[in-house]
């Protein structure tokens, strides 16, 4: 009974999902083109977004963002990697006191969006993360 209260309860702070997958390309704008070529992603300036629906709440319409970034963008520092990824979140501050209590580094304050609440973090293996708690 426990689990399936915790699979519901939308105030435990916890990952539900990815929501975006950065990576760093020589030329963002010709792999966008050659994703929406090869591929068919349906591209815009920033890359491509998927829609899927949760199985245990089918109305619901979850999205993950796909982006190449021009190698070296500051905005994967302070990681060295080439990729980060974004994960979807439930209780975004809860988190990060959770995080922080954990000793993990938090490398800013949550800022809030029309589309939804974000913050930065630093895993053990110097991978920068991304955490998103939709609107």
């Amino acid at each position: 009974m426990d689990d399936q209260k915790n699979q519901t309860d939308k105030t435990i702070p916890k990952v539900t999902g990815i929501g975006g997958v950065f990576f760093f390309s020589d030329n963002p704008k010709k792999t966008r083109e050659w994703y929406a070529k090869n591929l068919g992603f349906d591209v815009n300036d920033w890359g491509s977004t998927f829609e899927s629906r949760d199985i245990n709440k089918p109305e619901e319409i979850n999205s993950l963002q796909w982006s190449p970034f021009k190698k070296g963008d500051e905005y994967f520092s302070p990681s060295k990697k080439d990729f980060m990824i974004n994960y979807r979140v439930q209780n975004i501050e809860g988190l990060v006191n959770q995080l922080k209590e954990n000793g993990v580094t938090v490398l800013d304050v949550i800022e809030t969006y029309d589309y939804g609440k974000f913050v930065h973090i630093m895993d053990a293996d110097g991978n920068k993360i991304e955490l998103w708690e939709p609107i």
